[in-house]
C-alpha cells in the first residue's frame, strides 16, 4: 500500500478486534504464512516476483482496489478511499482473463424484492443527487450542443492504468480510442472529456489539441461530468466507471474494452467478453451487486463500517472535499506537471 493510505485501507480490513498489520513485501509474506492468514495488497504497488512467491507458500491473496463511490476528492490527490473492493478470490474486477468476486456475484446472485427495492432506492438517490466516485457533481454543462445532430460523450482514461492495460481490449492510448469513436459515429457531434487525474497533471493520458482536431467537435475539461452524460445521447468508453454511471442514468453506452458492467446486456459491446458472463441483467441486478454486495465501506464521521447508503448521505451533506497539508500539496505539483505537459505539447 502507498504509505499515506496503510492506516485508513486497515480500517476496512478490520475483524471486529483488530486491523493487518502494514509491513514490507518479504516480512508480510512470512507473517501470512506463518500464521496462515492471506496477504491484502494494492495491484499497482506489488511486484509479481512477491505474488508468485506467496501463490508458492500456499499464501491467499487479496487484492484491494477502489470502490465505485469512492470519495470527494480524487485518490491522485491523496483524497482517502471510503469504499474498497477487497477480492479474496485472487482477481480483480478490471482483469476479464480472470474471474473476480463481483464477476461471480453479477453471474450468480439472485435478488429478493427487497433487495431489488434497495438497489432502485440506491440507484436513485445517486441520480438525484448527483453522485459519482468522487464525490457530488454540483457543476454546470459548459458544452453547447447543436440540435441538429446526434451527440456523442467521449470519456478519456489514464493510459498506463491497469484497468487499461488489463481490460482496454488492446487500446493503448486516448487518441487511438477517439478515432475508434470517431469511425463508429462518423456524423455525430462529439466531445472528449479527459481523465480528472490527467487534467489534474497527475497521470500520463494526455492528447494535444493538433492530434485532437477532425476526431473530435469538442474538448470539455470542466463543468459537469455527469450532467454531460444526462445531456448526450450516447456515452463511449474504454472501461472507464462512467459508463457505469451512464448506465444508471438510462444512457445508452458502447464500451471498446471490457469493464464489469460489460457483457450483461446493459451494453454494447465492442471489446472482448468472457464467456462467463452469459447472464442478462436489470439496471437494480447490477447495482445490487456492483454497489451493495461486493465493496467495504468507511463512515467518513465514525470511520467505522457502514451501508453505502451512510456514505451517500455522508458525500452528499458534505459535497466538498476537505484538504490537507497533503492534498494540497499534490494539487500544486499536479498543476506543475501539468504546465510542463502543455508546454512542451507532450505528456508526463
Amino acid at each position: 500500500m502507498a504509505v499515506w493510505k496503510r492506516d485508513h485501507i486497515a480500517r476496512f480490513l478490520w475483524d471486529g478486534t483488530s486491523s493487518p498489520v502494514n509491513l514490507g513485501n518479504n516480512d508480510a509474506l512470512e507473517r501470512a504464512r506463518s500464521i496462515g492468514r492471506a496477504l491484502a495488497y494494492w495491484p499497482s504497488r506489488t511486484a509479481e516476483t512477491m505474488l508468485a512467491a506467496a501463490r508458492r507458500n500456499g499464501v491467499a491473496l487479496w487484492q484491494i482496489e477502489d470502490g465505485f463511490v469512492r470519495s470527494t476528492g480524487l485518490g491522485a490527490e491523496c483524497h482517502p478511499p471510503f469504499s474498497i473492493i477487497a477480492d479474496p478470490t485472487g482477481g480483480i474486477h478490471y482483469d476479464p482473463e480472470n474471474s473476480s468476486e463481483l464477476e461471480w456475484i453479477l453471474a450468480s446472485e439472485v435478488y429478493d424484492d427487497k433487495m431489488t427495492a434497495r438497489a432502485q432506492e440506491l440507484r436513485e438517490r445517486l441520480v438525484t443527487e448527483r453522485i459519482g466516485k468522487y464525490g457530488v457533481d454540483r457543476g454546470q454543462v459548459q458544452t453547447r450542443f447543436p440540435t441538429e445532430r446526434r451527440s456523442v460523450l467521449a470519456v478519456g482514461q489514464v493510459e498506463d492504468d491497469r484497468s487499461i492495460l488489463l481490460g482496454g481490449g488492446g487500446i493503448r492510448s486516448n487518441i487511438e480510442f477517439l478515432r475508434r469513436v470517431r469511425q463508429c459515429e462518423p456524423n455525430a457531434f462529439i466531445v472528449y472529456r479527459p481523465h480528472p487525474d490527467v487534467m489534474a497533471g497527475h497521470r500520463r493520458g494526455h492528447v494535444d489539441e493538433v492530434r485532437l482536431n477532425g476526431v473530435v467537435d469538442h474538448v470539455d475539461a470542466g463543468g459537469s461530468l455527469l450532467g454531460l452524460v444526462e445531456r448526450v445521447d450516447c456515452v463511449h468508453v474504454i472501461s472507464s466507471l462512467t459508463g457505469f454511471e451512464a448506465i444508471l442514468r438510462d444512457r445508452d453506452v458502447v464500451v471498446h474494452g471490457t469493464p464489469f458492467y460489460a457483457g450483461w446486456g446493459l451494453t454494447r459491446d465492442l471489446g472482448p467478453v468472457p464467456a462467463r458472463r452469459h447472464r442478462t441483467l436489470t439496471v437494480n441486478e447490477l447495482v445490487a451487486g456492483a454497489l451493495i454486495k461486493a465493496p467495504r465501506y468507511l463512515d467518513p464521521v465514525t470511520m467505522l463500517p457502514c451501508t453505502v447508503e451512510t456514505l451517500v448521505a455522508r458525500m452528499a451533506a458534505s459535497p466538498v472535499p476537505g484538504k490537507t497539508l497533503l492534498t494540497v500539496f499534490r494539487a500544486i505539483l499536479g498543476a506543475v506537471r501539468r504546465r510542463l505537459v502543455l508546454a512542451r505539447g507532450g505528456d508526463l
